[in-house]
């Protein structure tokens, strides 16, 4: 079943969560499943080292820690997905992350999905203390300790090259059964689709043109087999294109790709309103016709 989230909703207010709570409400009543929020923790000078382009923003753009932000939406609101697009997981411990992630997932009543990447930013990790060249290997090692905290083995025990604890209990577990869904934001190279064959439930590609998604998606859902699990359960967020008329972004050309998105193995579809959208004003005939195509692809 396809699934609509929202992204971007700040771009309205100048970056400025605050009014996004009263946007994500609009969003619940209206029937769309969820909203994703994005992280950085610092940004460097060097936009240029962004792997995919020119890099949308400056480095003075705000950026509103995911966790807080996502915890004030879910104090507002009662069915709503919250999810992160990415967190830069490596950037803090892997121990406290679960606790907070779990914390979160219990206050929300189990309505967390954890999107995760490494960054891109060698900046960042300096500044948080982290070495850049073991970002992967970080990424890996969290996500290991999460499934580990959040299950029944406890008092747990884990000795890696960066995590070590010895009979340990980290409560409360998450609500939902099996943990929270973890997602990857990461290149669909060898190696990374290795690790989401094993460790990730779901998989958020840069790449949004479906005739280029099948492939690895394919290749992911083969990995998931691979490694003993259902692929059949494997997700898949793609951010919507968007296509222009006359210089203006055109919705229904746009949405007109969403069948192709879901012929090519995407399960759930970002949306963000403010690429078609000069301002909330007109957000619920927008979110009303979003909720249209997920029910005419359903």
């Amino acid at each position: 079943m396809v699934k609509m989230v929202l992204g971007g909703l700040q771009t309205w207010s100048g970056g400025d969560m605050r009014p996004v709570v009263e946007l994500a409400r609009r969003a619940e009543a209206a029937g769309i499943d969820g909203l994703v929020v994005t992280d950085h923790v610092v940004m460097g000078e060097h936009l240029e080292a962004y792997p995919y382009g020119p890099f949308p923003m400056g480095p003075e753009e705000p950026w509103f820690e995911p966790l807080i932000c996502l915890a004030s939406i879910a104090a507002a609101t009662t069915t709503l997905r919250l999810m992160t697009g990415i967190l830069v997981a490596p950037l803090r411990p892997a121990v406290l992350l679960a606790k907070q992630l779990a914390t979160l997932d219990v206050m929300s009543g189990g309505r967390l999905d954890i999107g995760v990447g490494t960054g891109w930013q060698k900046e960042e990790y300096e500044a948080c203390g982290v070495a850049f060249e073991d970002r992967f290997a970080l990424l890996e090692d969290h996500v290991r300790v999460w499934r580990l905290l959040w299950g029944d083995e406890a008092p747990a025990s884990y000795r890696s090259d960066y995590t070590q604890f010895e009979r340990i209990w980290c409560r409360p577990a998450p609500l939902q059964a099996g943990g929270i869904p973890v997602w990857f934001g990461t290149a669909p190279l060898a190696r990374n689709v290795a690790r989401m064959g094993e460790l990730a439930d779901g998989w958020m590609p840069m790449e949004q043109d479906p005739v280029k998604l099948a492939e690895p998606i394919a290749r992911i859902r083969a990995a998931v087999a691979a490694a003993g699990r259902d692929p059949g359960a494997f997700k898949v967020r793609a951010v919507l294109r968007v296509l222009e008329r006359d210089g203006k972004a055109d919705l229904e050309a746009s949405l007109a790709q969403a069948a192709d998105l879901v012929a090519a193995g995407v399960t759930h579809i970002e949306v963000r309103p403010s690429r078609f959208l000069a301002s909330p004003d007109g957000l619920e005939p927008l979110l009303a016709r979003l909720v249209e195509t997920r029910e005419a692809l359903s």
